[in-house]
């Protein structure tokens, strides 16, 4: 498993996955505004990848500050988190990784902690929340394994993967999962421009896992639809609300419309963290709004006129109403979903849930 991102005595190791699939080159962050970089820029993308990686900013901010005293320290985790937190604004786990180093660092600075210690105890923190995600995201696969055909072909949308996460993915995890158990399923993935993130990434980590896969045009799914070729479509997710409402990369609600439309199910697959209690509908999901150059050029080449107007919204928003399942590593969620999500919550905060 190529590490999508690695903690080393050097800084946060993160595999480009601007430069995938022709180059598997990697950059160093050796501090937090380099990690909020490489977050900002897609270097490091997938929500559940983008958790970690924040988590281990504020660490490594932390980590390698030369405060003196714990006043100075906590203004200096203060700026980290803030700067963290700018870099995208749709993906929960973002502030879900920032949150988790941020409390540990309050409780421990409120009795007074030496900063040797602290600086111990966030690194640790950080280096858990990696190895959890890479658990999490294989009983995920494990628990969603089973809603999928035990023959024909599945869609999938942007690239959910191993690439995504820490490893194995959440999408591409139920996916590699069935395939475990013996499911005969090939993948259909779109391109999903103008990113191209099912074309750069999603193909590449399939054909790596030799898992049959075909590439088709983002305007191809209703389509191959249409002729009966697709069985059940997974996508990832950057955030679920309340109610189900799910964002995910642009293009997600358009295939979610194909899929109803045709009677095929439609499934979300991400860890609990990505959904947020706190956000009571996808209408409250902020949506990121991106660079206009993501598509006026490829690779580097100018495809469009001057002058054109360019809009370029990373996400869309898949009511609830269009999802068959949310699977995640603690279940699988079923509508209505403000119903099984708030129970599912309730289990995590009491500790039914491990």
């Amino acid at each position: 498993m190529i590490p999508t991102l690695e903690w080393t005595p050097a800084g946060v190791s993160f595999l480009d996955q601007t430069k995938l699939p022709h180059e598997e080159t990697y950059v160093l962050a050796t501090d937090y505004k380099q990690v909020a970089t490489v977050i900002k820029d897609m270097i490091v993308r997938g929500a559940m990848a983008i958790g970690v990686s924040a988590a281990m900013g504020v660490a490594i901010g932390i980590d390698r500050s030369k405060a003196a005293n714990l006043a100075d320290l906590s203004a200096e985790v203060d700026t980290i988190c803030a700067t963290l937190a700018a870099t995208r604004p749709t993906a929960v786990n973002l502030f879900w990784g920032i949150a988790q180093v941020r409390d540990l660092y309050a409780q421990l600075a409120a009795t007074h902690t030496p900063i040797p210690e602290i600086k111990q105890a966030v690194v640790a923190l950080a280096l858990r929340l990696y190895d959890e995600d890479i658990a999490n995201c294989r009983q995920l696969g494990a628990n969603g394994a089973d809603l999928l055909p035990k023959e024909g072909t599945v869609l999938t949308h942007c690239n959910a993967g191993a690439l995504a996460a820490c490893g194995y993915g959440s999408a591409l995890g139920v996916i590699r999962a069935a395939v475990e158990r013996g499911h005969n399923i090939d993948v259909f993935a779109d391109e999903t421009r103008p990113f191209n993130q099912g074309t750069r990434l999603t193909a590449w980590e399939l054909l790596k896992d030799n898992i049959p896969t075909t590439l088709i045009c983002d305007n191809m799914a209703g389509y191959f639809m249409g002729q009966g070729r697709i069985k059940a479509a997974i996508v990832g997710a950057d955030r679920i609300a309340a109610n189900g409402d799910t964002a995910n990369k642009i293009g997600t609600y358009s295939v979610a419309i194909l899929c109803k439309e045709h009677g095929i199910p439609f499934y979300v697959a991400a860890p609990f963290n990505t959904i947020d209690t706190a956000t009571p509908t996808g209408a409250a999901i902020p949506i990121e709004e991106r660079a206009a150059r993501e598509v006026t050029h490829v690779r580097g080449v100018q495809v469009t006129p001057d002058g054109v107007g360019i809009a370029n919204p990373a996400f869309d928003v898949t009511p609830a109403k269009y999802i068959a399942a949310i699977i995640t590593e603690r279940g699988v969620l079923r509508a209505p979903y403000t119903e099984s999500i708030a129970a599912m919550a309730a289990d995590a905060a009491s500790g039914k849930l491990a």
